[in-house]
Order: structure tokens, then sequence, then C-alpha cells
């Protein structure tokens, strides 16, 4: 019985100090591990200039997503924006996705 007791204390400790390494240093950095290109949008609400790996189609689909219609004339600029065309509450826009997937309207 006594050795049981002695293993379970043991075992307790052994996880415990498990648990609080993997808690230790967590303030330091909150955004440590998140994903730069995703997190959230500029906030001067201006396109983020970048490397794109969005498609044309994936490009279209996200346009789509923030409420634009008929989306035409894509085409990335040197900056890796797209840039094309599209409607929204009955007006022609022109609108851009950057590498973060913020969409904008010109």
């Amino acid at each position: 019985m006594r050795l049981f007791i002695g293993a379970t204390l043991a075992a307790a400790l052994v996880c415990g100090g498990a648990a609080s390494a993997q808690t230790a240093g967590t303030t330091a950095n909150p955004d440590a591990g998140q994903n730069a290109a995703v997190k959230k949008p500029d906030a001067t609400g201006l396109p983020s200039k970048g490397a794109n790996s969005f498609t044309k189609a994936q490009a279209a689909k996200r346009m789509e997503k923030a409420g634009y219609a008929s989306v035409t004339g894509l085409a990335k600029d040197k900056d890796g924006l797209w840039h094309g065309s599209a409607t929204k509450d009955g007006k022609t826009v022109d609108v851009s996705l950057d590498f973060k997937g913020n969409v904008n309207a010109q």
C-alpha cells in the first residue's frame, strides 16, 4: 500500500511539474506562434503589400465572401495585391485583396 501511495505521489509531482513548465513564459509574447499573414487587418485600412499566395479563384471567392458580386478583371500587381472590379449595393467598385486576405474597396 505504501508503494502505491508513493508511486501515485511521484506521478502527481511529475505531471504537475510538466504542466507548470508548459505555461511558463506564455505571457512574454501573446502573438507567438500566430501567422502574421492572417492575424488581423491593417489598422490603417489600407491593403498590405507582401507575397500573395492566393490564386485568382481564391481571390475572387474572398471578395465575394466580403459582399462583392460579379468580380471581374482580377490581376496581381508587383506588390502582391489582387485588383479587380466588382459590384456591391448596386454600384461598380474597384476592389483589392492583400496577402492577409483583407478586401478593400478603392
